[in-house]
């Protein structure tokens, strides 16, 4: 496997470049943070959407995930990254700049919610499944853990501060105006990526077609023993988890009758949850193992949802219950991605990384539009708090995937290495 090209540090704070990619990913996590909830806030706020209508909206951000897999065989086909990821930037840009620009035109409808949900979410794919090769040539192999630490450290924090500050731009300036701070990280995100300087694989491009590719980027996940298990486990929890993340803006803002800034500080509150489980990650990883670890947090994550359903009484206490919901499942998910994230990386071979993200997240991804879906379908039909319920008793099934496989045996990622090819 080919390594980053730079030196190992003591620490990766001394280390220039990943400094630099951590503040381009930093920024850029803090304005999606405003965005998930500026979007869904404009949809019921302005638009009057209905549960159903949330839930379609909801599965349009995840919609471009279903081809993920020949995103990512059309991006292997890239020695170079970079460019990919910059491009990315600059168009989720100028996509959400054109939503306050519809607004003050008195243009902004349902369908171009849906339209730009589409188009920034292809945009986040294409970033994603390069990044998967852009990180090993940024990082060495033996600090996979530290940084995937630090950057899902970063990511909590935006959950902390960004839905909080979202919340609070949201009620001052409207939802749709809102979004302009999230294009503005978008933009410093390109900037801070064309600095810099990674070395692009060494992988000459292979003259094999679009889909001899993403058929073998398919296969090579579907037969790895630690792959498939991680998918199985992952899309279950995906799809549970998205049938009451779909309706669960609503949820608060109907249900809970909290307002906007209520419920934006709420989440803010509740993510910290996230920084603390990030931090805890790698120190929890040694002490339980990584398997094990991965096991505890993939029945833990999704029961946080049924805490939330739970909700009732006054209204402080609604948003405590809201906040403390939100602290528990975003501590099990940092020490569900964190170690896991670091097994897929170990155990993947260089040449198919971003075939194998594709596809990962072809299916991983994918089946979260139809979890929205059928979360708004279900809380219309059977009544909101109901269907959060549901999306919690289905989440804890995931942890089966990992019973018998070699993850739950796997305490650290020294021994772990790619497949020969």
């Amino acid at each position: 496997m080919t390594t980053s090209a730079s030196s190992p540090a003591t620490t990766l704070w001394r280390d220039r470049r990943f400094r630099t990619f951590w503040s381009a990913q930093g920024v850029s996590e803090f304005g999606d943070r405003i965005s998930e909830l500026a979007l869904p806030l404009i949809a019921v706020t302005l638009l009057d959407a209905s549960p159903s209508q949330v839930g379609f909206l909801t599965a349009a951000v995840w919609l471009p995930n279903l081809a993920s897999l020949f995103i990512g065989s059309w991006v292997d086909q890239h020695r170079d990254k970079r460019p990919l990821m910059i491009a990315a930037d600059l168009s989720r840009t100028v996509l959400l700049l054109s939503l306050p620009a519809a607004y003050w035109l008195d243009l902004l409808t349902l369908g171009q919610l849906y339209a730009i949900a589409i188009l920034a979410g292809t945009a986040h794919v294409v970033f994603n499944t390069a990044y998967a090769s852009f990180f090993v040539r940024l990082v060495n192999r033996d600090q996979f853990l530290e940084a995937n630490s630090k950057l899902s450290a970063t990511r909590s924090i935006s959950f902390m501060a960004g839905p909080a500050v979202g919340g609070l731009l949201v009620q001052w300036l409207t939802a749709p105006i809102a979004l302009v701070a999230d294009a503005l990280t978008f933009l410093f995100s390109a900037l801070q990526i064309s600095r810099l300087k990674v070395p692009p694989s060494d992988a000459a491009p292979s003259e094999e077609s679009l889909l001899v590719r993403a058929r073998a980027g398919m296969g090579y996940l579907l037969r790895h023993p630690y792959l498939r298990a991680s998918l199985g486990c992952a899309t279950t929890v995906n799809f549970f988890n998205m049938i009451g993340l779909a309706l669960l803006v609503l949820f608060a803002s109907r249900n809970l009758a909290l307002p906007a800034g209520t419920i934006g500080l709420a989440f803010g509150i509740g993510a910290s949850g996230g920084l603390v489980g990030a931090l805890a990650a790698k120190k929890l990883t040694d002490l339980v193992g990584a398997g094990r670890l991965i096991a505890i947090s993939s029945v833990v994550f999704p029961a946080s949802i049924g805490i939330l359903a739970l909700a009732d009484g006054p209204i402080w206490l609604r948003a405590v219950i809201f906040a403390a919901a939100e602290f528990v499942g975003a501590f099990a998910v940092m020490c569900f991605d964190v170690p896991l994230n670091s097994l897929q990386a170990a155990v993947t071979h260089d040449h198919m990384r971003s075939r194998v993200v594709g596809a990962f997240s072809s299916i991983n991804y994918g089946v979260r539009p139809l979890g929205a879906v059928i979360g708004g379908l279900l809380g219309t039909w059977l009544g909101v708090r109901e269907t959060l319920l549901i999306s919690a008793a289905g989440g804890l099934f995931a942890v089966l995937w990992l019973v018998r496989s070699p993850i739950i045996r796997t305490r650290d990622l020294a021994g772990l290495q790619p497949p020969v090819m």
